[in-house]
């Protein structure tokens, strides 16, 4: 794994190609990077935790696999650039980072908003920023938004801000990489069953009803148009 160690049949389209998943270390991303393999895609894996890292490149034939810190946005600049080297191209790239949190807006500390806001805005659009520079046309950009986008709660003032920020700053981009060939996807993704939200940085998640099934979704709204181009439905 770079930034530490080195590590070297599903239903549906394949075709493969060369994709870059970051937040592969994650309940969404992990998903998605086992079923691109599985459908013939070439994968370069990134997400914070590195064991787990180790584990899911392993899994996956020892694919290159890079450690990186979401505060580090030079670092996630650079993720696209470095899966670019490594695969000798690239086809598509995938952005699954995020943390929820909850709470009245009065009871969220700033630490705790800024988190948010550079976990689920930020260092999303900085991967996105560094994927532009290297995908050229009939290439894909998907990043995971949520629905929270268009169904906000009470008690999660921050985490819809930042999420609606990274989906109001992939409209324009998407509209600015038209010309260029590229498809730019705001996944927005339902509620699944991964415990994300009982993972929360602060605060507990209102009453939500039982998750969708995550492997199901995440084919349907993120690999399926991955891997063909077309828009989520």
């Amino acid at each position: 794994m770079t930034h530490g160690t080195t590590a070297g049949s599903t239903d549906g389209p394949t075709g493969g190609g060369r994709v870059l998943v970051v937040g592969a270390t994650g309940a969404v991303g992990g998903l998605a990077a086992g079923m691109l393999a599985d459908r013939g895609a070439s994968v370069a894996l990134a997400g914070r935790d590195r064991t787990r890292l180790e584990e899911r490149s392993g899994r996956l034939g020892g694919c290159p696999a890079r450690s990186f810190d979401a505060y580090d946005l030079d670092a996630c600049t650079d993720l696209a650039p470095w899966a670019a080297r490594s695969l000798g191209g690239l086809d598509a790239v995938v952005v699954a980072v995020g943390v929820a949190g909850f709470g009245p807006a009065e009871d969220v500390p700033d630490t705790a908003a800024e988190h948010l806001m550079t976990v689920n805005a930020l260092a999303p659009m900085a991967v996105a920023r560094g994927a532009l520079r290297v995908l050229g046309a009939a290439s894909a950009l998907a990043v995971v938004t949520g629905a929270v986008v268009d169904r906000p709660m009470r008690g999660t003032a921050d985490y819809t801000a930042a999420k609606s920020a990274l989906a109001a700053w992939l409209g324009v981009v998407r509209r600015e990489q038209r010309g260029r060939g590229i498809s730019v996807m705001d996944v927005r993704l339902p509620h699944l069953d991964t415990g994300f939200a009982d993972r929360a940085v602060i605060g507990r998640p209102p009453v939500l009803p039982p998750g969708l099934d995550a492997a199901a979704e995440v084919d349907r709204h993120l690999v399926t148009p991955v891997l063909t181009h077309e828009e989520p439905k």
